[in-house]
């Protein structure tokens, strides 16, 4: 015999299922919007004091350390960033700021690393995991880092860090130039390989201090062609802070490429990397999702992600994160609900009609 005690764990583990299928949690707060604001005329892309960005509400945005992924990393130092947005007819710009005890601006020697920055845009409606995208939801990374900013000045090599030591000659014709001669210059092309290959790491020279990166999942990391490297960046350090600006047309010829348009609402994510903490990969501070708004948001017209302009499937859809879209998304979850309580309801109704043991025993 169902007894009230039976029943009642059974009504509670039928809830517990529902909520956990549906992912439905028991609390929840505000999610926080990074408003863009609309200027006219040029964008500040190189300097990170401009009057400009005062125009931009400044959101901040907390972090965690990754701690997701192998190798875990839970003493992860840079615990917020500071964000700002700006955008005109053509480009969108956001001007990134947080705090760091040094500035880690070499990646020379195996035993150090860089400070970074980067944002990540999903390239599918809906939102796929955070860290790195997943399968069958691609995301769209802008990777700034500090080494490649301070190479824009001059390049950083072995011999730099290591100005005494004494390497064999390498065969390339323009001897002058050095470790920092073209690949065509070579003789012998076995000797860049990585350069031959059109490897951003081993450029000798950098257009950008940001690059662009494709991910659908830990492990997944590739970098874009130096052809589609469009993203532009500029970083300054000074009074125990960085603040890094990135750029870029608002939409983009390339396929993978997260696309912007006006009166739309976007998603996008922040990791940071301490470079004195020996941070460096995985081994990062993340964000979750934070919505973008630029403009006015339209009614209906409202976006999940910044997907790619010419995506989609055979049937000219956007691919989604999500087993369920539109309508059916907002409002199947909400019946179904609806319903449990409902049934909740009935059951506390015959919970109350059932026998209760204690008494059969007295009698």
């Amino acid at each position: 015999m169902i007894t009230r005690s039976r029943f009642l764990l059974l009504t509670l583990l039928a809830l517990a299922g529902v909520l956990t299928f549906l992912k439905i949690p028991l609390a929840s707060s505000q999610g926080v919007t990074i408003a863009a604001s609309k200027v006219d005329g040029a964008l500040p892309l190189d300097d990170v004091t401009a009057a400009l960005w005062d125009e931009a509400t400044a959101v901040s945005i907390p972090l965690s350390a990754q701690i997701v992924a192998r190798p875990v990393f839970p003493q992860a130092n840079v615990k917020a960033v500071e964000v700002r947005a700006l955008y005109n007819d053509e480009q969108i710009a956001f001007l990134v700021t947080w705090e760091d005890e040094t500035m880690d601006d070499s990646a020379v020697r195996v035993q150090d690393f860089a400070d970074a920055v980067a944002i990540q845009f999903p390239l599918v409606e809906g939102q796929p995991f955070f860290c790195m995208g997943q399968q069958g939801g691609n995301v769209n990374i802008w990777h700034w880092k500090a080494d490649w900013q301070a190479g824009l000045t001059a390049r950083q090599d072995v011999n730099d860090i290591y100005p005494d030591m004494y390497v064999d000659g390498y065969t390339f014709a323009d001897t002058e130039a050095g470790a920092a001669a073209p690949v065509s210059s070579y003789e012998d092309i076995n000797y860049v390989p990585a350069m031959a290959a059109d490897n951003l790491f081993a450029s000798a020279s950098y257009v950008s201090p940001v690059e662009d990166l494709i991910a659908g999942s830990f492990g997944s990391l590739t970098s874009q062609p130096a052809e589609m490297q469009n993203v532009l960046g500029h970083g300054e350090f000074a009074d125990g802070k960085w603040r890094v600006i990135f750029a870029r047309d608002l939409q983009s010829s390339a396929a993978e490429d997260a696309q912007f348009e006006n009166n739309q609402v976007y998603q996008l994510a922040f990791a940071a990397w301490d470079g004195a903490n020996e941070e460096r990969n995985g081994q990062k501070s993340t964000s979750q999702w934070i919505s973008l708004q630029l403009g006015e948001m339209a009614a209906g017209s409202g976006r999940a992600g910044a997907a790619a302009r010419d995506g989609g499937g055979a049937d000219g859809r956007q691919p989604s994160a999500n087993a369920l879209e539109g309508l059916p998304y907002m409002f199947v979850p909400m019946a179904v609900v609806f319903g449990a309580a409902v049934a909740l309801a009935i059951g506390l109704w015959l919970f109350s009609k059932l026998p209760d043991p204690r008494s059969d025993h007295h009698e």
